[in-house]
């Protein structure tokens, strides 16, 4: 039904039918019965699913990944699609439009997306009041995944993590520090071992201030070479980062089935999709043997297919992401994997 569906949600450009999609999910608020149909017909719960990571507890290991949800204002309703918790982000301190549109694409033979957003978001201050205005029904675990500003330089981009993680503290559950997203100027960078030091000293003394411990993970580029990843995990472990996100999207095209002058006209920007499936495989496979499995990792890029899903899992990561799956699959897609997890157990 949805890849009928999708034909001519296609036809739409990819961010008009994304408000479009967020518009219908705010009117469901406001309509008798609309969610627990939704939960209905879209949530799979089992609990032999459930599962505690990071200190935090799961209905599932499934998780929709950031991008989706800039906003943090649509949580409770993503929850209703089977996910047991929403990445929200990234998010900036100060607001900022993002890059020129368009700038983003869908690759259809290849199952794929570009894009360079440009980490377009209201600024962390109106996430936050988003956040809290909703808490109260809150249904499942929200990840904060934080980012600078474009015009911060890198020097000075520790302040800006420092700040969205002292604001976002008290309402969300782990944070992701994004520092591997090919869509702002530089930003990759900090992933080299000097500045991203200093960005996890900053948000540890932060957390040190607090009551409650909330879990740190540092989201990684699938374009890091195996030596860049060691020097990134000794220091994760050295500082006491409690886990990993791998992988983000990425600058590479190799292997692709769209017409090579097609996807040069596109330009620049991060591959997501099933091009992504088995680098990202290959990532946390790599970390998991690398960490002995003492590092939590949430395992996102690629998983196009429950199979893709099982697979992640059996790599080492501890709980998983979609995006890019969400948006071919429909929103019956975490409901396909979860379903495709039980069986799995029952003839385990």
């Amino acid at each position: 039904m949805y890849k009928i569906l999708r034909k001519f949600l296609f036809k739409i450009g990819p961010e008009t039918i994304h408000s479009i999609i967020v518009r219908m999910l705010k009117l469901s608020r406001f309509l008798p019965f609309s969610k627990c149909a939704m939960r209905s017909r879209f949530s799979y719960n089992d609990k032999s699913l459930e599962r505690e990571v990071l200190g935090i507890k799961f209905k599932n290991p499934i998780g929709l990944a950031a991008g989706f949800d800039k906003h943090g204002e649509i949580t409770n309703e993503l929850a209703c699609f089977g996910f047991a918790f929403i990445e929200v982000g990234s998010v900036t301190p100060l607001p900022q439009p993002g890059s020129p549109r368009p700038r983003i694409f869908r690759l259809p033979l290849d199952n794929a997306l570009i894009n360079r957003m440009g980490m377009n978001n209201p600024g962390v201050a109106r996430v936050v009041h988003n956040l809290r205005r909703h808490s109260r029904k809150r249904r499942l675990p929200i990840g904060g995944n934080i980012g600078k500003n474009t015009n911060t330089l890198n020097a000075q981009s520790p302040a800006d993590y420092e700040h969205c993680f002292a604001l976002m503290y008290d309402h969300a559950d782990y944070f992701a520090v994004n520092v591997s997203c090919p869509n702002v100027t530089n930003l990759t960078q900090l992933q080299d071992r000097d500045i991203l030091e200093q960005i996890i000293d900053r948000l540890i003394n932060v957390r040190h201030t607090q009551d409650v411990y909330k879990p740190i993970l540092l989201k990684l580029s699938p374009d890091l070479n195996y030596t860049q990843i060691d020097d990134i995990l000794d220091l994760a472990i050295d500082k006491g980062i409690d886990g990993i996100v791998a992988v983000n999207t990425t600058v590479t095209r190799e292997g692709m089935k769209t017409a090579a002058g097609k996807v040069e006209a596109i330009g620049q920007g991060g591959l997501s999709g099933a091009p992504l499936t088995q680098l990202a495989l290959d990532k946390v496979c790599y970390i998991h043997k690398k960490t002995e499995g003492k590092l939590p990792i949430i395992g996102v890029g690629g998983i196009m297919t429950p199979e893709d899903a099982v697979n992640m899992l059996d790599a080492g990561a501890s709980l998983i992401q979609t995006y890019t799956g969400f948006i071919y699959n429909g929103p019956g897609f975490a409901k396909q994997i979860l379903k495709q997890l039980k069986a799995n157990a029952l003839h385990a």
